[in-house]
């Protein structure tokens, strides 16, 4: 199976780092996220990666190279301009042709591949979202309201929503939806598909995911000892 990293965004979240680093070189310890990102991709089976660049993308190639290093072949994609969180896939239509997976360049977890593909497989639909719960601490009194008159005052609360982890399972099918040349983000992937009656497929993981585009989340993935194998990350997570 082959695997596509979103590479091409500016990281404007962790500015001014990376004002001179790529959100993928970050470091996480002494390695770049990019490179435990690989490392996990290569633990779960995948052989063959393409990363697709855009902002300082002669870092990338030059620290992943072709990636022999981890056992893997990766190959690039370069974006004259910004083509948006899912318009990048337009460049390699041809190289797509059975399922694949499609993952920011700023995440890090321990969810089983394996699992996730086997439950995109169990429906024929095109796309499959892995997701997971967030605690989202909201800095405002929220107010529920009917008919302009107050039924629910809460200060402060910590609500919890399901959101997507910036992982995805595909199928060649979807890339129909995607135009090239242009700026398409995963929402209008979402709408489009929506709009159109096709369904899209959640899989929840309870598990460990971080994303290091969040000030917050790359702090924290400081404090992980992030080893080579899953089992020794699952352990040091649950730790932390």
């Amino acid at each position: 199976m082959k695997a596509v990293i979103q590479c091409g965004g500016m990281g404007t979240r962790l500015r001014p780092f990376t004002s001179v680093l790529p959100k993928p070189l970050m470091p996480i310890g002494a390695r770049p996220v990019l490179e435990l990102l690989l490392k996990w991709l290569r633990r779960n089976g995948i052989e063959e990666v393409y990363i697709t660049t855009g902002y300082l993308g002669h870092l990338i190639r030059s620290v992943c190279g072709d990636g022999s290093q981890w056992n893997l072949k990766i190959r690039y994609t370069q974006e004259m301009e910004p083509l948006g969180t899912i318009g990048p896939l337009s460049l390699i239509r041809e190289e797509l042709n059975d399922t694949f997976i499609v993952l920011n360049g700023d995440v890090l977890t321990d969810l089983s591949l394996s699992r996730f593909v086997a439950a995109h497989r169990m429906h024929k639909d095109p796309v499959t979202i892995a997701t997971a719960c967030r605690l989202i601490k909201m800095d405002f009194g929220v107010i529920d309201e009917v008919d302009n008159a107050v039924q629910l005052f809460r200060e402060k609360p910590t609500l919890s929503h399901l959101v997507s982890m910036g992982i995805y399972c595909m199928n060649p099918d979807v890339l129909r939806f995607i135009p090239s040349g242009i700026p398409f983000g995963f929402d209008d992937l979402m709408l489009q598909m929506m709009q159109g009656g096709t369904a899209v497929h959640v899989y929840k993981h309870d598990g460990l995911w971080l994303d290091i585009g969040r000030v917050d989340d790359f702090q924290n993935a400081q404090a992980i000892a992030w080893e080579e194998q899953s089992t020794s990350i699952e352990v040091a997570a649950a730790a932390a």
